[in-house]
């Protein structure tokens, strides 16, 4: 189990790079948005180059950033039956998610990309519209993004079945969104508190 932990912290370590990484694409994004934005309204020059690239960067970071939020534990879930139930239940009804409906579905995925950035690259590709950019960069952003989801999924059902023993604690103990909207305004509470103590200094 301490290899396999290893390995689990290992995955757990690059997709933590690799998410905080990729959230500065967001800005650059943004930035190159606005650039357009500004050569187009002001000399009126403008490229489809230029709105691809955005496409481009905010799918790489969605993509890029998947894994490190399976591995926060930020992904959406229905509450409604989840969260009525007990933690050990809430674990193993995880450990079925991830190993019947996560893993055969990003193992398929990546399967299917290979070729798919592959052919792109291989024939170079291009947009269908005028002045695009090459294709294959964006399918590989595909590809990578599902590789590292898939790995997290090895993770985390590496971790969950760790906790369901007993080897190691809960890593993100389940909070409902009632306790969460409490807890925020506790904190928001004590934020003010804080504030209004600091102006009648």
């Amino acid at each position: 189990m301490q290899s396999l932990l290893a390995m689990s912290r290992a995955i757990d370590r690059l997709n933590e790079i690799v998410g905080k990484s990729v959230m500065w694409l967001i800005l650059v994004a943004v930035i190159v948005s606005a650039a357009n934005a500004v050569m187009r309204k002001a000399f009126n020059i403008s490229s489809n180059a230029w709105l691809e690239l955005q496409w481009y960067l905010f799918g790489a970071a969605f993509m890029l950033a998947s894994a490190h939020t399976l591995k926060q534990n930020e992904h959406i879930r229905i509450d409604i039956i989840y969260g009525a139930r007990s933690r050990r239940t809430q674990h193993w009804i995880d450990l079925f998610g991830h190993l019947f409906f996560l893993l055969p579905f990003v193992v398929l995925a990546t399967y299917l990309l290979i070729p798919y950035v592959w052919t792109a690259y291989a024939k170079g590709e291009m947009s269908s519209n005028s002045g695009g950019l090459i294709i294959w960069p964006a399918r590989a952003f595909l590809l990578a993004g599902f590789f590292l989801l898939l790995l997290q999924g090895i993770s985390e059902v590496i971790k969950k079945v760790a906790v369901m023993r007993g080897v190691i604690p809960d890593p993100t103990p389940f909070v409902s969104s009632h306790e969460a909207a409490e807890l925020e305004g506790a904190a928001l509470a004590a934020e003010v508190a804080r504030l209004a103590k600091e102006d009648r200094k």
